[in-house]
């Protein structure tokens, strides 16, 4: 039993030091201290999701709990890279802080120094992680994106170099043509044709400058809503 003085004050630091208590192999909480990475990612996602639905729901109440839920999982994540003796808050913040600092150099004078000439949010984050390629940027998409998100992604950062559509006509005529395949689609090329033409529709999207991932998520919402108020009525 561990001793917590009330504080009418917390801070991050407090909530990284609760999870080490909790995680004491000895006195910690017995469902806390043999968490991993692994065996908690999926809590990372639903925790980040529920937080969305708040912000969605634009409720202040709801989002402080979320926002909560989701700086816990930050901090449970911290401290088993602490045990591992591979780094730590400290090193956390400082990164994300450094970072900011260096892609502001409009706002940040020793950032404009460093980065002189160079105006583009992309262009100095390709800076700061030494990204020269096409390979190197389409490598940094993270696979684990939902796929609406990473396609349109994956078709900006190639457009950067020019490859793919580069218009919105062009676009629109890669569309057709997607649709054309999947009128014409067999059983055995069904699955093909279908993620070509949402591949399509995605940079279509992309080219009027709406965001997939958000324009289907609202789409399914309109849905669902309208669809229990026709079983309702």
């Amino acid at each position: 039993m561990q001793d917590w003085p009330d504080r009418e004050h917390y801070t991050a630091e407090d909530l990284v030091q609760i999870i080490r208590i909790l995680r004491d192999p000895e006195t910690g909480c017995p469902w806390d201290k043999v968490q991993t990475h692994a065996s908690i990612r999926k809590n990372f996602l639903e925790e980040t999701c529920e937080a969305l639905e708040a912000i969605d729901a634009d409720d202040a109440d709801m989002l402080r709990e979320e926002l909560g839920d989701v700086l816990m999982q930050v901090a449970f994540h911290v401290v088993l890279e602490e045990e591992r003796g591979r780094l730590n808050f400290e090193q956390i913040c400082r990164e994300v802080c450094e970072k900011l600092v260096f892609r502001h150099p409009n706002i940040f004078a020793s950032s404009a120094a460093r980065n002189a000439g160079i105006n583009s949010w992309d262009a100095l984050k390709n800076k700061e992680k030494g990204r020269r390629t096409l390979a190197d940027e389409l490598d940094t998409v993270p696979a684990t994106l939902p796929a609406l998100m990473r396609a349109q992604k994956l078709q900006k950062r190639a457009a950067g170099h020019g490859v793919g559509s580069q218009t919105p006509r062009q676009a629109e005529n890669v569309l057709h043509a997607a649709e054309a395949a999947w009128d014409a689609r067999t059983p055995e090329n069904a699955p093909q044709a279908a993620g070509e033409l949402l591949f399509a529709a995605v940079d279509a999207l992309r080219q009027e400058g709406i965001d997939a991932e958000e324009a289907l998520t609202f789409a399914a919402k309109r849905f669902a809503r309208e669809a229990k108020h026709q079983s309702n009525g």
